[in-house]
């Protein structure tokens, strides 16, 4: 018969505690680089002005170290079942937030060992589901006409979406936004231009990407302007 071994919680917290904020694990997130471990928030927060892993130093990624972050929901459930009440805290804090604001919290479907959703843009990467967008964490949108001329303030309501209010996958490119407006305002491709304050977005960056170095912290939804160009112009 095995001789059972006991343990106190700070013998592991070294194992189980963030090295950034000095708390426990919540929504504990990997560098796939290093494999050291960090809670989501604070290694997404830490990485909008380093590329480094902030333990070993090593470098992350050349230009999108976000890209290389992985939600190790192993982890999460070894801290949950090591410390007591720390679900159950995590669950009520996040209740609390949503319901202060008056927003609907929505929840990545991942089976039944799924952690609490902290509400942040960015989620782990499922390979078996790469191509369905519905699993993804969705965004809320709000796409606003900004009008830089006189003739295309006069045509406004013309070209104005009726619905300005949509939500997409964090995954979505601002390739992805021009095409929608196209269809609904039946424009061409080259008439669209997406602006975040007056600046222009490329087509590749993502909705994670531009919350992330533009909206963290801010509430839903993100505010996006788009610009109609005249049909001749290219």
């Amino acid at each position: 018969m095995q001789e059972e071994v006991k343990l106190k919680i700070k013998d592991l917290n070294e194992h189980i505690v963030c090295y950034l904020c000095a708390g426990y694990f919540i929504d504990a997130t990997t560098i796939t680089e290093c494999l050291h471990t960090f809670c989501k928030s604070c290694i997404v927060k830490y990485l909008q002005t380093s590329k480094y892993c902030p333990m070993c130093n090593i470098k992350i990624h050349e230009t999108q170290p976000l890209l290389n972050l992985k939600l190790d929901r192993v982890m999460q459930d070894i801290v949950y079942k090591l410390v007591p009440g720390l679900q159950e805290s995590e669950d009520k804090r996040i209740k609390e937030f949503y319901q202060s604001r008056g927003l609907e919290r929505v929840v990545q479907p991942s089976g039944e060992d799924s952690i609490p959703d902290a509400g942040l843009p960015f989620t782990s990467f499922d390979h078996s589901k790469a191509h369905f967008y519905r699993y993804d964490e969705q965004v809320s949108l709000c796409l606003e006409r900004q009008s830089s001329s006189l003739s295309e303030k006069k045509d406004k309501t013309k070209l104005t979406l009726q619905q300005k209010f949509v939500r997409c996958s964090v995954r979505a490119e601002v390739r992805h936004l021009r095409k929608v407006l196209c269809h609904r305002l039946n424009v061409e491709k080259h008439q669209i231009q997406m602006l975040f304050n007056n600046e222009s977005l490329p087509d590749h960056m993502t909705m994670k990407r531009l919350w992330i170095s533009h909206w963290f912290g801010k509430a839903q939804p993100l505010v996006l302007h788009y610009t109609i160009k005249d049909k001749r112009t290219r």
